[in-house]
């Protein structure tokens, strides 16, 4: 679930099944090395709680299972869906404190991703590498609608708890950057509708299709015929 006052105050918090990535430093390294081992180290074993790492950037990276935790190095499980990004650092870091001098932890969603699906130029699943982005960007990166969607009904389905539940949204209102999804959330799906033009469209090529085909197979038959 998202928290959301207004439009400029969103912010999305953790849920199950997120990636994300936790880099611990000080001025002490030697001290942080054991809050940021990767899987696969020697004295990393089962119960670092690594799922994945981020090689190139040596960020070790970790799943929240369906308890909304994460098994870090030394603290053992954090409760941290739920949370926000800045909510999670300040849980971290208070817990290090035991450990570290003025810890600096960072906190990153390694795998926020929308989906945009129906009539725009590029329909696919998109990566967001900020966490934060809206209907219109969304739209700019499918490489826009087409002019056959229905820019005054775009449906965002969101999935909270389990649950979906779909808005519909129009583009030609300014009442858009006051909707509760103007900012997307993680694995947000954005459907452009075909207008009534695409719709009649796509009934003639269906007809049309249907048409061609019986052709073909009474063609087929008149042929096996002759054959025989």
């Amino acid at each position: 679930m998202e928290k959301i006052s207004s439009t400029n105050s969103f912010t999305s918090v953790f849920k199950v099944d997120d990636i994300v990535g936790i880099m611990v430093s000080a001025a002490d390294m030697d001290a942080v090395r054991p809050f940021n081992l990767m899987q696969g180290s020697s004295s990393l074993g089962e119960s670092s709680g690594g799922d994945t790492s981020s090689a190139g950037t040596g960020e070790p990276t970790y799943l929240i299972n369906e308890e909304g935790n994460i098994d870090f190095p030394v603290l053992g499980e954090l409760k941290i869906a739920g949370l926000t990004r800045i909510e999670a650092k300040k849980v971290i870091k208070e817990k290090l404190k035991i450990y570290i001098n003025d810890p600096i932890v960072s906190v990153r969603l390694k795998n926020f991703k929308i989906t945009v699906m129906g009539e725009v130029s590029k329909p696919g699943s998109y990566t967001i590498p900020n966490e934060r982005v809206t209907i219109i960007e969304a739209l700019g990166l499918a490489g826009d609608m087409t002019i056959k969607g229905r820019r005054e009904n775009v449906i965002i389905i969101r999935e909270n708890e389990g649950v979906n539940t779909y808005h519909r949204v129009d583009l030609t209102s300014k009442s858009i950057f006051e909707s509760p999804v103007y900012y997307l959330a993680q694995n947000d799906v954005l459907y452009v509708e075909p207008n009534d033009s695409r719709i009649k469209e796509s009934k003639t090529r269906n007809n049309t299709l249907g048409i061609i085909i019986s052709i073909v197979g009474v063609v087929l038959s008149v042929v096996t015929l002759v054959i025989r």
